[in-house]
């Protein structure tokens, strides 16, 4: 009826996503440094609109492949702004403004804490000055089996009790002890809360407790530094374009970080129907984190780096039994929420596009690393946004020559008709200033349409 408002629950999804891009678009929670910064963020946010509608923009979009860069930029190590908060601050805000073109730039979300890191004794990962060199650009995870093969029962029956008894233990040393961790069926007659007071007696117990009551003001002090870096950045006016929050595919979800490469492949020929079992478990709870942490961002585009779905890893008849079905549902609920899903395909997904055409116009935006961008355009061109994908190898070694005219190459098959985002294939980390400045340039150059 005129003048009422549609509900939320009725509304199409192009509706309620049209509703996040004018949140996206005019949000109300940033102070802007002033009407210039303003100006610029809501040009640089209606280009990526445009661009992910599959429209043609005033430019192609450009976004850089920034990632730990601005650390070397400034010319410390990852090692330091992992440790060191007022020079993570300083890189990153000194890179902001010696790059004022940029159409999108985010806080340093992702450098952990290293001293959190220390203290709790992460086993999953590797990083500077822990398991690697002082000098490295990177974090590297540790491939295991933090599940084992007889285990996908006890998780799913008991997900509490398995994080606590079983996962912590096996992925921090730190909770090493909680392996004796009864659960609160356990904790006698004294109740529950008894019960936690009895294991405080237990000096290692109470190592655990102390130790992250030690470590809690430090990443207080991590988590106050990137979220006034993010404001920042967001006041000078440069959105985040993933700043929706993340998620991964259910497949993903059990490869990465329980059962490992070798075990998932293992056990997608010895016990395929708990791989299928645990998705269908781990897919509703990936959904409802998605939303939440979407509800905390003016913008609507969700994360999502996929590592087991790519060319290599599995078949295309494996690929149709165990990672398209969930993953296609978790991108249409979160399309239907007017939400705006931002894979990144690493990897090859050439024998994929067949698969991630099955999608709602301009509905996702694909971010491709190794992928044929020509293919990609010609079987996605009616169908979703792609991003990428100038070689990381270029982008650190090459000349600014050498990536202009990667670049203009790719504006050239891709750009068209619109729905294009240049990018890199992955983040350049310890890479060429000059060669990012080119990459920006070149939009300039080759990027506007007629």
């Amino acid at each position: 009826m005129e003048g009422t408002t549609k509900k939320w629950e009725e509304m199409t999804w192009q509706e309620k996503r049209e509703e996040r891009f004018k949140r996206w678009l005019s949000p109300k929670n940033i102070k802007f440094k002033n009407k210039e910064a303003e100006n610029k963020y809501k040009t640089r946010v209606a280009r990526f609109i445009k661009a992910i509608k599959m429209e043609e923009p005033d430019r192609v979009p450009c976004s850089l492949p920034i990632g730990y860069f601005p650390a070397a930029y400034i010319g410390v190590n990852f090692h330091t702004v992992m440790y060191d908060y007022k020079e993570l601050r300083r890189a990153w805000l000194t890179f902001m403004r010696d790059f004022p073109d940029m159409d999108e730039f985010s806080g340093p979300g992702l450098v952990m804490p290293g001293r959190v890191l220390d203290a709790i004794d992460q086993l999953t990962q590797k990083w500077p000055g822990h398991g690697l060199p002082f000098d490295s650009w990177y974090y590297q995870f540790v491939e295991g089996e933090y599940m084992k093969a007889d285990e996908y029962d006890a998780l799913m029956k008991d997900p509490t009790g398995y994080s606590l008894r079983v996962q912590l233990p096996r992925t921090a040393g730190l909770f090493k002890p909680f392996e004796r961790f009864l659960g609160m069926g356990g904790m006698g007659m004294g109740g529950g809360g008894m019960g936690w007071v009895a294991m405080m007696a237990d000096p290692e117990m109470r190592k655990v407790f102390q130790t992250l009551m030690d470590v809690a003001d430090d990443f207080t002090e991590w988590l106050k530094t990137v979220g006034e870096i993010s404001q920042t950045v967001l006041s000078e006016g440069f959105p985040n374009i993933r700043g929706g929050g993340m998620t991964i595919a259910p497949f993903d979800a059990l490869a990465d970080g329980l059962r490992g490469t070798r075990g998932t492949a293992i056990d997608m020929f010895r016990q395929p129907d708990k791989i299928l079992e645990y998705i269908d478990y781990i897919t509703p709870q990936l959904i409802d984190m998605s939303f939440r942490m979407a509800s905390f961002s003016d913008c609507p585009i969700v994360a999502m780096p996929l590592h087991k779905g790519d060319d290599t890893f599995m078949s295309d008849a494996q690929f149709e039994k165990f990672y398209w079905p969930s993953y296609k549902k978790l991108l249409l609920t979160q399309i239907n929420e007017g939400l705006v899903p931002y894979p990144f395909a690493e990897g090859a997904y050439n024998h994929r596009l067949k698969y991630i055409a099955d999608m709602p116009k301009s509905s996702v935006v694909w971010y491709f690393d190794k992928t044929d961008m020509k293919e990609a355009k010609k079987i996605l061109g009616n169908t979703s946004c792609i991003v990428g994908n100038v070689p990381t190898s270029l982008m650190i070694t090459g000349t600014t020559k050498q990536v202009k005219e990667a670049c203009r190459r790719l504006i050239e098959d891709c750009a068209p008709g619109g729905g294009y985002i240049l990018s890199g294939g992955a983040s350049v980390d310890n890479g060429n200033a000059d060669n990012l400045r080119a990459m920006q340039e070149s939009v300039e150059e080759y990027g506007y349409y007629k």
